[in-house]
């Protein structure tokens, strides 16, 4: 019988499948932070809470479409920096890097977080 520990490994790797506009998307390897249920459940909390923050300013009578998408890439960057440990692209893993994929690719942050969670779904079905 093959022994294992408790303990999960502190970063994962996961494909992602990078959207790329007009042509398909491309996998890349991701690597991610692993957080325990209780510290995954509290990130989803934050997420959730600053979503319908950005939400309800959307509301507003005076919103302007570049201000919240402003935000909104702000907020998305910030999320990527939450679980994000490093990538297999040509560009190097750094802030700004992370501020550019999330400009030019508005489906990036969403296919990332999506290989995050399902990440965690399979683990949790037993692959």
């Amino acid at each position: 019988m093959a022994k294992i520990k408790i303990a999960q490994n502190p970063t994962f790797p996961a494909l992602v499948q990078l959207p790329r506009v007009g042509d398909d998307p491309v996998p890349v390897e991701f690597r991610f932070r692993y957080l325990d249920r209780l510290a995954l459940a509290d990130l989803f909390d934050r997420w959730n809470s600053a979503r319908d923050d950005l939400a309800e300013r959307t509301r507003e009578p005076s919103t302007r479409w570049s201000d919240i998408t402003a935000q909104e890439v702000g907020f998305q960057v910030e999320q990527l920096k939450e679980i994000v440990v490093g990538w297999d692209l040509d560009d190097t893993f750094d802030d700004e890097a992370m501020h550019r994929l999330v400009r030019t690719c508005a489906g990036a942050p969403k296919a990332v977080i999506d290989a995050y969670q399902t990440a965690y779904t399979s683990a949790r079905l037993g692959n």
